[in-house]
């Protein structure tokens, strides 16, 4: 059977992802292929990073769902969801799996927890969710303008009367 039919190991993809992340992260290479390469990168941790912090809200509001519902019926809370360093993205035609460094997953993640819970507002959020992409883009990867992060949180706080979008809820 040939491999294109053959379904993508979930496991390798994650491994391939990590590796990619650390290739470019660590070439010091100036070059035109080099900086695209950095460039693709950047799009991809950008998408990781709006990803886990959706991921971080719609998980939140799910546990504190099944929260209350296991306090009501005299039973301890389930687990607080985990973020993963893995995202699961779409490029183009295909899914494909994203790395980030876990304080940078984690982060993303717990921020859209936190907005989701109402301890943050959207400007608190989107501020710093983009100081997290600003270093990922900066230090990380070298580039010379960081991407902008959150861009649907952005727009609804534009869209938003007062301009004051202060929980959760997407």
């Amino acid at each position: 059977m040939f491999s294109i039919f053959s379904p993508k190991n979930p496991d390798d993809e994650m491994k391939k992802a990590q590796a990619l992340f650390d290739k470019v992260t660590s070439t010091k290479s100036d070059s035109r292929e080099a900086r695209g390469m950095r460039i693709r990168m950047g799009l991809m941790c950008r998408a990781h990073l709006d990803k886990s912090f959706v991921t971080g809200a719609e998980q939140t509001a799910s546990w504190q769902e099944l929260a209350a519902l296991a306090i009501a019926n005299g039973k301890d809370k389930p687990p607080l969801p985990e973020p993963s360093v893995f995202q699961k993205i779409k490029a183009g035609e295909n899914d494909i799996y994203v790395y980030l460094p876990e304080e940078y997953a984690h982060e993303a993640f717990n921020l859209g927890a936190r907005y989701q819970r109402a301890e943050i507002p959207a400007l608190q959020a989107i501020e710093t969710m983009q100081g997290l992409a600003n270093q990922i883009c900066l230090y990380e990867l070298r580039l010379a303008e960081p991407f902008q992060v959150l861009q649907f949180l952005r727009d609804e706080l534009a869209q938003s009367p007062d301009n004051q979008v202060t929980s959760g809820g997407s």
